[in-house]
């Protein structure tokens, strides 16, 4: 199979910038420790999720997205917080375009 010499489509796009956004936090060890993951969140997902403040939030979260235990977020993990997210927005988005 042969990549498209065309432009990257939307979604294209943004698989690319989640995998930037990860990389970017994350560094070369290609895993986010809590203080990365906050600050990831709050950082680039403050219009989805309320920013953490509180350290009981963040280790409730941290525990349920670090499926292994290892207390790192690899990236496979963080693609199911990305897609828990997207999927909450689009119930939120599909009942606002319904109700009107």
């Amino acid at each position: 199979m042969e990549a498209s010499k065309d432009p990257m489509s939307d979604l294209e796009n943004g698989i690319t910038s989640i995998i930037r956004v990860f990389k970017k936090y994350s560094g070369h060890r290609c895993k986010l420790r809590k203080a990365e993951l906050k600050a990831l969140i709050n950082n680039e997902m403050s219009h989805f999720i309320v920013k953490i403040q509180e350290n009981e939030t963040l280790d409730e979260l941290f525990a349920d997205i670090d499926q292994n235990g290892d207390l790192e977020i690899d990236f496979k993990e963080f693609i199911a917080l990305i897609a828990m997210v997207t999927s909450a927005c689009h119930e939120i988005f599909n009942s606002k375009f319904h109700d009107k």
